[in-house]
């Protein structure tokens, strides 16, 4: 029996970037370690297409959620159109995610650092979620 989804079970929350493109979401990955210095939240990048050009990458995906499954769930985060559906239809299909993998509603950048920094904190998919999509509220001006 798992965890109900509010509450840390093995470790921490772990994080997928999905992106059209590999460089940025390796790059939002690099980003968001690099202010959240010394977190040990799983965080891995599923960018482009199966050939490495840009596009979503279904392969890339699973394999980014089964390298940051710590057993507390898997936070995604995506950029934009096929990325959002490509991880939709993994969830519908049940068995190609980790248990307790999530579609986080938040921008890519902004939604990346509050949730890896709130992972880094020990909290649970609930508050990671919550800390994700709180950064549309974000005012820039």
């Amino acid at each position: 029996m798992s965890e109900p989804t509010g509450k840390p079970a093995d470790g921490p929350v772990g994080l997928v970037l999905v992106s059209h493109s590999a460089a940025l979401a390796e790059a939002v990955a690099e980003l968001a370690r690099g202010l959240s210095p010394g977190s040990e939240v799983p965080l891995a990048a599923a960018g482009g297409g199966p050939d490495g050009s840009l596009g979503t990458s279904a392969e890339r995906i699973t394999a980014a959620a089964a390298a940051a499954d710590r057993g507390a769930g898997v936070a995604v985060l995506a950029d934009l159109g096929s990325a959002v559906l490509t991880v939709k239809a993994l969830l519908a299909e049940g068995d190609e995610l980790p248990d307790g993998t999530r579609l986080v509603d938040a921008p890519f950048v902004e939604g990346a650092v509050a949730a890896l920094a709130t992972a880094a904190t020990g909290a649970g998919m609930d508050e990671v979620l919550a800390a994700a999509a709180d950064a549309y509220a974000y005012r820039k001006v």
